[in-house]
């Protein structure tokens, strides 16, 4: 069970890290570019977009991001109890 924790925690924290990379590469638009950017835009734009399209951009914010990463905590937690319950 706790080896099954560590793999849910580590795969969360890869994809919070990309989700980041992702918010702060939209703000260099020479980076959007890069091969390296547009591999995070393929896997964390689709999570991205589900929230912004309940929570459009205000002029030149964007809060949807951090809706993403909130739900995204959310999600992890409700991951790991049910592991811990399922194994308990």
């Amino acid at each position: 069970m706790y080896i099954l924790l560590q793999i849910v925690d580590k795969l969360f924290l890869v994809f919070m890290l990309m989700l980041f990379a992702r918010i702060l590469g939209s703000w260099v638009p020479e980076l959007q570019r890069t091969k390296f950017m547009q591999f995070i835009a393929f896997y964390t734009d689709p999570y991205l977009n589900l929230f912004r399209k309940i929570i459009p951009p205000l002029g030149m914010l964007d809060f949807s991001p951090i809706v993403a990463f909130l739900c995204l905590g959310i999600i992890e937690n409700i991951i790991k109890r049910l592991i811990v319950a399922f194994f308990v």
